[in-house]
């Protein structure tokens, strides 16, 4: 079974740009409160977070074409490889969301990068964020615009749950991890 460790010493070799690497650890942390939402493995599915975008810093126009095939051979499962394909369905793959991992690395890969931002803005960080601050930055549509509502909301749908039900349950997983992440008081 891939691990944390192991995610993290695979990404190290094809990444080196501190951006992804805190992208890595956002997906991470989010993957861990889905997990223990849904009563499954939270240490595989923060592994299978962490690595997601294994292939992207060398193949940013070919991100997920460079995955399959070294993972495998890494020895990483069928199952795990699928995990992390599966994020990029209808955008870079056709390997659709299927299981609760894949339909939760779907949905909250986007969903993290406007968490990191809004939480970026406040004094606290992400520590004392609420719920309602974040859903008045997701509607807004210009903030954390690179951001795609529409993969998140169609995540959600896959997921058979409320974007603010998904968000809040990343917010409070992103929170456990606060400093790493960046997100922490800010002195």
């Amino acid at each position: 079974m891939l691990t944390l460790d192991r995610a993290k010493e695979l990404l190290a070799s094809t990444t080196s740009q501190e951006h992804l690497f805190l992208h890595a650890k956002n997906v991470m942390a989010a993957m861990g409160g889905m997990a223990e939402h849904f009563g499954e493995d939270k240490a595989l599915w923060q592994a299978i977070g962490y690595l997601h975008d294994y292939d992207y810093e060398q193949y940013p126009e070919e991100h997920l074409q460079h995955t399959e095939a070294p993972l495998l051979a890494a020895g990483l499962t069928e199952t795990e490889v699928r995990g992390i394909m599966a994020h990029g369905y209808g955008l870079v793959c056709d390997v659709e969301p299927l299981t609760l991992m894949e339909k939760s690395l779907y949905t909250v890969d986007e969903l993290t990068g406007i968490i990191q931002a809004a939480a970026r803005m406040r004094p606290a960080g992400i520590t004392d964020m609420e719920l309602k601050s974040f859903m008045k930055k997701f509607k807004d549509k210009k903030f954390a615009a690179g951001c795609d509502r529409a993969v998140i909301t169609k995540g959600c749908e896959m997921l058979g749950m409320e974007v603010r039900d998904v968000a809040e349950i990343c917010i409070g997983a992103m929170k456990e991890y606060a400093d790493e992440l960046g997100l922490g008081i800010k002195e």
